[in-house]
């Protein structure tokens, strides 16, 4: 069984977030990045079924050399190889034919992704990597389990959760749930050692176009000063919920 498990390579959460003085770009200076959280569910589970059903694992980031470290990381926690396709990750169509490129020349039998990266929130790439390839596609999975030679697959949805089945390929988008939070693997001395001989591979990007593309950033409005209201004066904060914050 081949794996192919996606990473995105996103700011920390604690980062400082800036745009360039245009507004036309994220600004990087500075900035720690890790592994998308959405993603690390997604390695995890995968390890597990390299543990249990002796699974081969390749982690892959559509990415400049900048995210080889996030890569090393994911091979610390038990990846076997890694592959970096070099081209900057400019629009979610964009990388999704990068993946769907690498994925039909891999020979995999599922790819598992984050439901979304949290730099971007666009939770538009595991889909279309799906539709590229014309394999089924989970999303929001919050469970998964090897049934024979199918998986069942627990998704949230409103009001409720839904089951699914479905047979190899396929492409799973998970959250939490598809391992919990302490259930995350972190990387171990062993495993930091021995990711920094295991392979990582640097591909040259497929020729694919943007279907869209970003006209400006801008942050949200700071948020005003607090207003302290005396206990007694009732009439004053009706006035101001009615007036100023227009909830009543």
């Amino acid at each position: 069984m081949k794996v192919l498990v996606c990473i995105s390579h996103v700011p920390d959460t604690t980062s400082k977030i800036n745009f360039t003085a245009d507004n036309s770009a994220f600004d990087k200076n500075g900035v720690q990045y890790v592994i998308n959280p959405y993603d690390e569910f997604g390695l995890t589970r995968a390890v597990w079924l390299k543990e249990k059903q002796g699974a081969s694992i390749t982690v892959l980031n559509v990415g400049n050399k900048e995210t080889e470290p996030t890569l090393r990381k994911a091979l610390a926690i038990g990846a076997d190889t890694a592959i970096r396709v070099e081209a900057e990750p400019t629009d979610a169509y964009f990388v999704a034919q990068q993946i769907a490129a690498v994925a039909k020349e891999g020979g995999y039998d599922m790819i598992i992704a984050g439901r979304e990266s949290i730099d971007y929130n666009g939770g538009q790439v595991p889909g279309m990597v799906a539709a590229l390839l014309g394999w089924p596609f989970v999303n929001a999975c919050a469970g998964m389990e090897a049934n024979g030679d199918t998986y069942d697959f627990v998704r949230e949805i409103d009001g409720g959760k839904e089951k699914l089945s479905a047979s190899a390929p396929f492409v799973v988008a998970g959250q939490k749930g598809l391992v919990e939070e302490k259930d995350l693997r972190i990387p171990n001395m062993r495993g930091i050692m021995q990711a920094r001989t295991k392979p990582l591979e640097v591909k040259a990007p497929v020729e694919a176009a943007n279907k869209t593309q970003t006209g400006a950033f801008s942050k949200p409005a700071p948020k005003s000063a607090v207003k302290m209201v005396d206990a007694e004066n009732m009439a004053e904060l009706v006035r101001m919920l009615h007036e100023e914050a227009k909830v009543i």
